[in-house]
């Protein structure tokens, strides 16, 4: 899928690189409860951010999911991968996580800050947006 110029993309502050470049929100009770139940993937660029929410399950899908647990700021807090269905995983102080489809490299460590970038070129001049505004901007 490409990337729309309109949406922002997923930046990892400290490479300067792409995470997603395409980003869907999860943020009202019943968006996040739906999460991505029913689909049969994710798309590889994309990623689905659920906010609040310090704790993800993988009851009844139908994939397995990465998850990056992300502070207000967008450091990373926790990555799990391979996170098979039927499965759960937390982390405490959390304050989104960030799903993405399993077994793609993406050079994320724990402490990383991701943030959301309205260019489309890498460390391009683009309006940057936290995480938390960025939520709460689409709630």
């Amino acid at each position: 899928m490409a990337a729309d110029s309109r949406r922002p993309r997923l930046v990892n502050e400290r490479t300067n690189g792409t995470v997603a470049s395409v980003v869907e929100f999860a943020v009202t009770r019943t968006e996040r409860r739906r999460g991505l139940l029913g689909r049969d993937g994710l798309d590889l660029s994309a990623a689905f951010m659920l906010a609040p929410c310090p704790a993800v399950h993988t009851a009844f899908m139908r994939f397995a999911i990465d998850v990056v647990f992300v502070d207000r700021e967008g450091r990373v807090r926790k990555i799990v991968r391979g996170l098979a269905p039927w499965r759960i995983s937390a982390s405490l102080g959390a304050y989104a996580a960030i799903e993405f489809t399993a077994g793609v490299e993406r050079d994320l460590v724990p402490g990383d800050r991701l943030y959301l970038s309205s260019s489309n070129d890498a460390g391009g001049a683009g309006v940057l947006m936290s995480l938390a505004r960025a939520i709460s901007a689409a709630a």
